[in-house]
């Protein structure tokens, strides 16, 4: 089975790898960089389900053969409580259904919120505040798993985002078809 993962981050990569693991044993994956056509720090939740989305997507077409094609995008939502951070990830099958899963929320502090409506990017603006050089926030932590002390990290997130969106595919009775 060819699975082609829309991005390099080592996160991601391995939120999917653990969770495919549990699912299927003969899996070749292959993670690269696609675009997801979206402003580098999405704003919104469809901002972010749009992002995943063009990923998996653009993975698709230039991987028609691949079973699945994964696409994955970290996005910030506000709403009357404050600014959250999510996580989304899509997954494309060779015929065109498509999975959408969501991690859960995490809310951001005020102090972060602030920085992003200033145009900040939240990446970049907590590897700051943190002097992360070896960009292991990115890699691994993320900023829920700075701002949780380790309880749910970047790992985590695209895990329970991927689980969810593979309920299309191991569940297809419950579907109908869906293409995007």
């Amino acid at each position: 089975m060819k699975i082609i993962i829309a991005t390099e981050n080592k996160a991601k990569i391995k939120a999917i790898e653990e969770v495919l693991a549990l699912l299927w044993n003969d899996i070749e994956l292959i993670g690269e960089k696609f675009s997801s056509e979206v402003k580098e720090q999405p704003l919104t939740e469809e901002e972010g389900i749009q992002g995943a989305l063009n990923r998996a997507k653009n993975a698709k077409e230039k991987y028609p053969d691949a079973d699945f094609c994964i696409g994955m995008e970290g996005y910030v939502d506000s709403n009357d409580f404050g600014m959250f951070l999510g996580g989304a990830v899509v997954i494309v099958d060779k015929k065109g259904n498509t999975g959408i899963g969501m991690s859960a929320k995490m809310q951001l502090p005020n102090s972060i919120e602030n920085c992003i409506h200033e145009g900040e990017e939240l990446g970049p603006l907590v590897k700051s505040l943190m002097n992360d050089s070896s960009d292991r926030i990115r890699h691994y932590d993320g900023t829920n798993g700075i701002l949780s002390k380790g309880l749910y990290n970047r790992v985590d997130e695209f895990k329970d985002a991927t689980k969810c969106a593979l309920c299309r595919f191991v569940s297809p009775e419950f579907f109908e078809e869906y293409k995007s």
